[in-house]
């Protein structure tokens, strides 16, 4: 698994994605949106990832809603053709997960391990992200559960609205 370079992407992304333009300065650039996914590439060397936030985040604690301060929550699936890489998901809960500790992806009825290291969590192998990236296609929502290290449980619901759209996308851009 190439988490480094999906955690190099995933940070990028995330900066950009969180800002309302991106400079024309930068190798980054927004390529394309479908509806609640964005393209990016990059291209030195070539990379191309979609990326979506959250529509909706639940946080609890003590089985109680509370209020916290996360940083960016995303959830990407990244292509790096130069290191073999292609459609490996991950996600970030804006906040360092509990260790040893799945986080737990549900699209429909099909639930998914991810295996967090730091603020990232990923699949176990590409062959888990395919049968996501299948569900996904299919499916109108992804939630992402999980624990951070203190102890407090969160919810994340992403819309898979040009989910399919956005992928085909990045896969076509990232050949």
């Amino acid at each position: 698994m190439n988490r480094a370079i999906a955690l190099t992407c995933g940070i990028t992304a995330a900066v950009s994605f969180s800002t309302t333009t991106v400079s024309a300065q930068t190798s980054t650039n927004v390529v394309d949106s479908k509806s609640d996914w964005s393209v990016f590439v990059e291209n030195d060397p070539l990379r191309c990832w979609i990326v979506s936030k959250p529509t909706k985040t639940v946080n609890t604690k003590g089985g109680k809603t509370v209020v916290v301060n996360r940083g960016d929550i995303r959830l990407f699936v990244t292509y790096l053709p130069k290191n073999g890489v292609s459609g490996e998901l991950s996600f970030t809960g804006g906040y360092p997960f509990k260790p040893d500790n799945a986080v737990l992806l549900t699209v429909g009825s099909s639930e998914y391990k991810m295996f967090p290291e730091g603020e990232y969590a990923w699949p176990e192998s590409s062959a888990v992200d395919t049968k996501i990236r299948a569900s996904m296609k299919r499916g109108a929502s992804a939630v992402v559960k999980a624990q951070s290290a203190r102890g407090t449980q969160t919810t994340d619901t992403f819309s898979l609205v040009g989910f399919t759209a956005a992928l085909a996308e990045a896969e076509k851009r990232c050949k």
